[in-house]
């Protein structure tokens, strides 16, 4: 039992990667889901771990879905390596910006994070023989997987690259996990909930911020790569402040210090987005009654209503009362 509760979000991961396809109908959405999914997982990190409100979150994310658009329009190399080039593209990124932001606090760093953002973005605008511009780089190829020749699975339909993409996905929540329950991970909790005493300790704090920053980027580059391979185009859009604010606002809703709950953010959120869409041209004025609700009654996001849900349950009579029983068993 104690195993299994230590894995109940690798195993809630799993559940809905298996369920997406068995609900819903279009394999670019359900692969979109999984895709910010990762993306906000990077911003939580930062965010819910770390105590770090970064507006740079898009230029990582427009960085990684640039670098596989180049890698493999304009290059020979295989997809798994432009993909890991990419993730090393997003991770050398956010190290710089993070060098420059970790040493400032509050409303400085968050200046600081949305300075960046505002001048990679020229910076790619001001490039368009390297990144197409106000057009985006286009006809981002999807190549199949294969190794040394040899091709393991064709991409060329939705739900094939969804396997591949939730492939990915688990492996990389699997891996944040690792990270988040280890030594390193109770370290910038400690980091967020006092940084001083921190300090005091010995941590060398700047430190561990920066590699927060490194390994955030490198899974937003990710992502970026993975929604660039399933449109085909690596667009303007994805490095300008709205990506940043975007991922944001999936990590908020879902809620902070849960990895879980970042995949709970980034799919309410494209999910909600799509069905609003179809309804309303003005849907993101819905979507922000919905912020409103979530700073109001909702602090701790989709996640903590669930908690608290689960909580109420467990303190009804008839429940209280067999856990009393459980306990004197």
């Amino acid at each position: 039992m104690t195993r299994l509760k230590s894995h109940a979000q690798l195993l809630l991961a799993l559940a809905v990667v298996l369920l997406l396809p068995l609900c819903m109908q279009s394999g670019s959405l359900a692969s979109e889901v999984l895709i910010y999914a990762l993306a906000v997982a990077g911003c939580n990190l930062l965010l819910g771990f770390t105590g770090l409100l970064s507006f740079g979150q898009g230029i990582f994310f427009g960085l990684g879905s640039y670098a596989v658009g180049l890698l493999l329009t304009r290059t020979g190399l295989p997809m798994p390596l432009a993909l890991l080039a990419a993730m090393a593209v997003g991770a050398l990124a956010a190290t710089l910006v993070g060098w420059f932001a970790i040493r400032q606090r509050g409303t400085y760093f968050v200046m600081l994070t949305l300075a960046f953002a505002q001048m990679f973005y020229f910076l790619a605008y001001s490039l368009p023989d390297l990144t197409g511009g106000d057009n985006g780089l286009l006809d981002v190829p999807r190549p199949p997987l294969s190794v040394a020749g040899v091709e393991f699975l064709a991409l060329d339909s939705p739900w094939r690259f969804y396997a591949f993409v939730a492939a990915c996905f688990l492996g990389v929540f699997w891996l944040l996990l690792r990270v988040t329950n280890s030594v390193f991970g109770r370290t910038l909790l400690a980091i967020r909930d006092n940084e001083a005493r921190a300090t005091a300790v010995g941590y060398n704090v700047r430190l561990f911020k920066l590699a927060a920053f490194a390994l955030s980027g490198a899974v937003t580059a990710l992502a970026g790569a993975f929604l660039a391979m399933m449109t085909g185009i690596a667009p303007l859009s994805s490095i300008e402040y709205h990506s940043s604010e975007m991922i944001l606002v999936m990590t908020v809703i879902g809620g902070t210090g849960n990895l879980f709950a970042s995949v709970l953010g980034a799919a309410f959120y494209v999910l909600f987005a799509d069905w609003l869409s179809t309804l309303w041209p003005r849907w993101l004025m819905l979507l922000g009654f919905l912020l409103i609700a979530v700073s109001l009654f909702m602090q701790k996001g989709l996640w903590g209503l669930g908690e608290r849900i689960w909580l109420a349950a467990r303190r009804r009579p008839g429940n209280a009362e067999s856990a009393a029983k459980e306990k004197s068993a």
